[in-house]
């Protein structure tokens, strides 16, 4: 499998995860031209969720979770905002940033995992 294939596979299993804790499922892979993706995007609650994924086969390259790094989640919010704007969502939304980090076998769902970063830049 490729890089791609792979995180394909455990975006689909955080997804599945996320949907039997409670969570609805809007998108996966949204994509802001070449400027940046979300993995996942859902409602939990009163809450529009923007879920990273990050997966390790094991210890060796790190952190899972740890991968998710201030400029990626930069980009997720810059992201996250051109999303909430195409589909019309208010400052009123409640909006939270996940992570769900897969670390060889097991998953751990991190629940507002990081603040919106604002940015100058869109």
């Amino acid at each position: 499998m490729n890089t791609r294939q792979t995180g394909n596979v455990y975006e689909q299993m955080a997804a599945d995860y996320l949907e039997k804790q409670g969570m609805r499922i809007l998108e996966r892979n949204f994509r802001r031209g070449r400027n940046g993706e979300i993995d996942i995007i859902g409602r939990d609650g009163k809450y529009l969720v923007f879920v990273e994924v990050k997966y390790r086969s094991g210890d060796e390259k790190g952190n899972a979770a740890e991968a998710v790094t201030t400029a990626k989640q930069r980009t997720i919010c810059r992201v996250a905002d051109y999303y909430r704007y195409l589909h019309h969502y208010g400052e009123d939304t409640w909006v939270r940033y996940d992570v769900v980090a897969i670390q060889g076998e097991a998953l751990h769902w991190i629940p507002n995992a990081f603040p919106h970063h604002y940015s100058a830049r869109s």
